[in-house]
């Protein structure tokens, strides 16, 4: 019959059900469509022309050229700025993607004439996608920014300017880890990336693209992809068990049904749909496994310089935020532990006296 249809298909991925049918279903742009019938059918190529053509990506209009002294022409400089090329690979990607967004509508307007009011109405804009509105604001202020280093501009409209509270990620709890390796045993992929993010504390940006040959001994080395911090993580027991008994399917070490590496995307629908499965609440997302990786280390007694050595981070105010849940309930224990002996902190004032006093306890949420 000559070539098999689908080595020539594009977006396709298969898996196999409970039942052991292999199933397959055309993915891009982050979305899913099932693809039904036996594979090469007719009626599996309609369905997969059908969802072709429903993601073909719409061809941009030319751009004009760019007004002197407009956003447009200030991005086009930031673009070719040290600035923007000392960026790594995912955050030059990302930062393109939103100014790009931002100059469809606004690219035409001159730098020097915006105002804070204007800062707050795009942004008030976007109350119905909260995180949407807080990358926006910091890549408009990265542009108004540069435009004050050019001189385009004699103040920052953006200085003081508030977006939406980021929501917290939550941290996973014992009981939730417990519950996934319940659901995926040893030997599965979701499994084997599953203990990769929780072993290693790494994001899922890094974890995809770890390969065999990345192992010496008894340590995995990493360079993360959004700092460029270059580690090297003893492995963990556990997850020295899980790759014992891994495929070896490709250099990488997570490798789709067709044999390929994972992209970033792919290993994060990977991990959701597993997570779905596995009946944990929605709260359960991927990156918080980083989160919980943080949490057991600060547990465990490590210092923020040695959780560091694990996750990376560059500061201690971002060690704060991933061990937060370890630190509250740790206190709260030791709270409840005291209180149950008798013991007391300080001398507790009469309720009488404490309505009137006034707090001074932070309750802003800063974690991204």
């Amino acid at each position: 019959m000559g070539r098999h249809p689908l080595k020539s298909l594009k977006y396709i991925h298969a898996f196999r059900d409970r039942h052991g049918r292999e199933r397959f279903y055309f993915r891009r742009n982050g979305r899913r469509i099932a693809l039904p019938g036996r594979y090469g059918s007719e009626e599996f190529m309609a369905a997969y022309q059908a969802a072709l053509e429903q993601f073909e990506p719409a061809k941009r209009p030319a751009r004009a050229s760019a007004i002197e002294g407009s956003f447009s022409a200030l991005a086009a400089r930031y673009f070719g700025s040290p600035q923007f090329a000392g960026l790594s690979d995912s955050s030059r990607k990302n930062y393109r993607r939103v100014i790009d967004g931002f100059l469809v509508e606004h690219g035409h307007r001159q730098v020097s004439q915006f105002r804070r009011e204007h800062v707050d109405y795009l942004i008030g804009k976007m109350a119905g996608s909260p995180g949407a509105g807080i990358i926006l604001l910091k890549r408009i202020r990265t542009l108004v920014r540069y435009g004050l280093q050019l001189g385009w501009i004699d103040r920052d409209p953006t200085a003081g300017a508030t977006s939406y509270a980021s929501k917290e990620i939550h941290t996973w709890t014992e009981s939730e880890i417990g519950q996934f390796r319940a659901s995926w045993t040893v030997g599965t992929k979701q499994r084997l990336g599953f203990e990769l993010l929780l072993g290693t504390g790494q994001r899922g940006s890094d974890v995809h693209r770890m390969t065999w040959a990345d192992i010496a001994g008894d340590a995995i080395r990493v360079v993360q992809q959004k700092t460029a911090t270059k580690l090297t993580i003893p492995l963990h027991p556990e997850l020295q068990a899980v790759l014992r008994v891994a495929l070896r399917e490709h250099v990488a070490i997570l490798a789709t049904a067709f044999g390929k590496p994972f992209t970033v995307k792919g290993f994060g629908q990977l991990m959701s749909d597993a997570i779905g499965k596995a009946g944990l609440p929605e709260r359960c997302k991927a990156h918080g496994l980083r989160k919980a990786a943080a949490r057991r280390l600060a547990e465990a007694g490590c210092s923020e310089k040695q959780i560091a050595a694990i996750t990376g981070h560059k500061t201690l105010a971002e060690i704060e935020r991933y061990t937060r849940a370890a630190d509250q309930e740790k206190l709260a224990r030791q709270a409840i532990t005291m209180q149950s002996k008798g013991k007391r902190t300080g001398r507790v004032q009469p309720v009488a006296n404490r309505t009137s006093q006034k707090w001074q306890t932070s309750t802003q949420d800063t974690d991204k």
